[in-house]
């Protein structure tokens, strides 16, 4: 089975409209297509990763038009849908062109629960690799903490000079905790 994410919209249709009858599996969990016993919890789970994967891909396409910027109920939105699987530490780039419309989504770093190490050259080399004007960065606390940490600041600072060296703006920087949504950009601490 293809991964939740590398579906195609007609894939992801047809899984939420499937009835359960073999067992799933994904890079990150094993969910059992049976509603029976303890199978529930993970057939609804696997339900709503591909309901998530759905919405967001509806969501990419609607931006591939339009500036991204313009809404930033919707980026949080779309920040939201796209975390909410995620049970470890994930740091992604959203690459916008001149206009701020959307070019395209990458998670660069998975980590350890409350580590990942984020390597700012891999972020400039995708950033130019994808002629991007401008991004934004966004990664989840997992375990609920919602200050960013020292670390965060110091990754962002770092983010910011490399970027702005290749001419490429941070437009804000996202930390999602639970279901709140902190920009520092917002705070300040941009």
């Amino acid at each position: 089975m293809k991964e939740i994410l590398q579906m195609t919209r007609a894939e992801l249709v047809a899984e939420l409209i499937a009835a359960p009858v073999a067992v799933v599996t994904d890079a990150s969990a094993t969910y059992a297509s049976t509603a029976t016993g303890s199978n529930l919890d993970a057939l609804i789970a696997y339900k709503l990763a591909v309901a998530s994967a759905f919405l967001l891909s509806d969501w990419s396409a609607s931006t591939q038009d339009r500036p991204v910027l313009n809404s930033p109920t919707t980026v949080r939105d779309w920040l939201k849908l796209h975390f909410a699987p995620l049970g470890q530490e994930v740091f992604i780039v959203l690459y916008l062109d001149v206009g701020n419309r959307l070019i395209a989504v990458e998670e660069m770093f998975r980590g350890e629960p409350e580590h990942t190490r984020i390597d700012a050259r891999a972020v400039v080399k995708s950033a130019l690799a994808h002629n991007a004007a401008g991004v934004l960065l966004a990664r989840n606390h997992p375990f609920g903490e919602k200050e960013p940490s020292a670390a965060d600041l110091v990754i962002t600072r770092e983010l910011v000079y490399v970027l702005f060296q290749v001419d490429v703006r941070v437009a804000d920087y996202f930390i999602l905790a639970d279901d709140q949504i902190i920009s520092l950009a917002e705070e300040g601490k941009l």
